[in-house]
């Protein structure tokens, strides 16, 4: 039988918060939906699209893509496509869309990095595969080493001049290439928005400066990775099961970065969570939270149900000094 047309829930705006993205007149959503598993061609339409839409009916108008997101490379936004005809599109103007470019992509001198050649082609292959005039926000995905950033930023501006974008993002550029990229988008009379980048209660680094540079600079911060590639949920609490990410040869949490010592971590994180009368996953969802320079976290989902506890998150009371310290003296060891 085929699938209804989507029509959005009436009362989608009533339990989301909205935070503003930097200096800007941006709003976007504490919980962004990001696409980077799950929406591929390897996965079903029937559950990704009711994923999707449910994002949607709680309130979660920021979905977050890349032009490389699959696998196969390409498939999450020709499927984003999918879910925007099936009824999705009708509410684009209340929709954030977000996509990347960077990464490898296609074969050959010009497949990836931050080359004008590369950006250009990569905007306009994004843009049809989804089947939308523009983007909101078009990211740099990550900092090419080989070509000079002025001609980087130089395009990145150019798109949202050409209309294809509104907004221009960094992806995990650090602390002083922040500082670069932000200074060469203001001469291009394009400032920068906001910058993505890996952040959880396992992974700090952003606070070795970075935060710091982007709450000077009052741009947007919004973190992915947020339960450390599900690490900081309670799939762990006993070991690695045997159907988990980490368990599988392929993907980005390894066997090895389970070790004993970050089960002991996990375990008394999860007491902590406990205590507080919530799941360690909306703990830490939390935790980022806390943080204002943090205007929106990226959660992914494999099912409903899972993004439906991950907006529970909402509902999460604030933290004591004292959790903090423990939650501290647990995560920098």
């Amino acid at each position: 039988m085929p699938m209804k047309t989507y029509e959005a829930a009436n009362q989608r705006y009533n339990t989301m918060t909205y935070r503003r993205c930097g200096n800007s007149g941006l709003l976007l959503p504490s919980l962004s939906l990001g696409l980077w598993h799950n929406f591929g061609s390897v996965d079903a339409f029937e559950n990704y699209s009711q994923i999707a839409f449910s994002a949607f009916d709680n309130g979660i108008t920021h979905f977050d893509l890349a032009n490389n997101y699959g696998p196969l490379p390409g498939s999450a936004e020709e499927n984003f496509g999918r879910i925007l005809k099936k009824g999705l599109a009708t509410y684009r103007d209340e929709l954030i869309l977000s996509t990347k470019a960077g990464h490898d992509m296609w074969p050959g001198p010009y497949g990836s990095w931050g080359s004008r050649k590369h950006l250009m082609a990569s905007i306009d292959q994004s843009l049809k595969r989804m089947g939308v005039e523009y983007v909101d926000i078009f990211y740099s995905h990550r900092p090419d080493p080989d070509t000079p950033m002025e001609e980087t930023m130089q395009v990145l501006s150019d798109i949202v001049k050409q209309g294809k974008a509104l907004y221009i993002g960094l992806s995990k550029y650090n602390e002083e290439q922040t500082q670069t990229a932000l200074r060469l988008l203001k001469q291009c009379g394009t400032p920068c928005l906001i910058h993505q980048d890996r952040y959880s209660l396992f992974d700090r680094g952003v606070e070795n400066g970075l935060l710091d540079t982007i709450g000077t600079n009052r741009i947007g911060m919004i973190a992915f990775s947020p339960l450390a590639q599900g690490l900081l949920t309670d799939r762990y609490l006993n070991g690695i099961p045997a159907d988990s990410r980490a368990a599988k040869s392929t993907g980005f949490l390894k066997q090895e970065q389970v070790t004993p010592e970050k089960i002991s971590q996990v375990r008394q994180l999860n007491e902590i969570a406990r205590q507080r009368g919530q799941s360690l996953a909306e703990m830490a969802i939390a935790w980022l939270l806390k943080d204002h320079r943090v205007t929106s976290v990226i959660i992914g989902a494999s099912s409903v149900t899972q993004l439906k506890n991950n907006l529970k998150t909402l509902q999460s009371p604030g933290f004591t000094a004292e959790e903090l310290e423990a939650i501290d003296r647990i995560t920098r060891r």
